[in-house]
């Protein structure tokens, strides 16, 4: 009974079809206030004299920490499976130039 009575801490994620297809983005740009952190997320086309944000997501700063773990955590696990093999590896990010040079973003 009293099993019956706890609420379940489980949430149930509903991903729509169009939103499973995702939006490409090859470039990122991360600025944050006093209370919020800002990731806009851009699609670079060589040529084109402008940059299109394609999804801005706004995190706590505990939700933004929370991301970075679990990304620095899959990152780890990506470069594991790699060691060794021909695929992709993630880039030396120190020297990591943005492809339109200098980006400037406000949120």
């Amino acid at each position: 009974m009293e099993n019956d009575n706890k609420q379940s801490n489980e949430i149930q994620v509903e991903l729509s079809e169009e939103m499973a297809q995702g939006t490409y983005a090859n470039l990122a740009i991360i600025s944050h206030s006093t209370s919020e952190f800002i990731l806009d997320f851009i699609r670079v086309v060589p040529g084109a004299p402008k940059a299109q944000v394609k999804s801005r997501v706004i995190l706590t700063p505990d939700n933004a920490k929370r991301l970075f773990f679990a990304l620095q955590d899959n990152l780890a696990k990506y470069e594991e499976q790699m060691k060794g093999g021909s695929g992709n590896k993630t880039a030396n990010f120190e020297d990591f130039i943005p492809p339109m040079g200098g980006v400037q973003g406000e949120a």
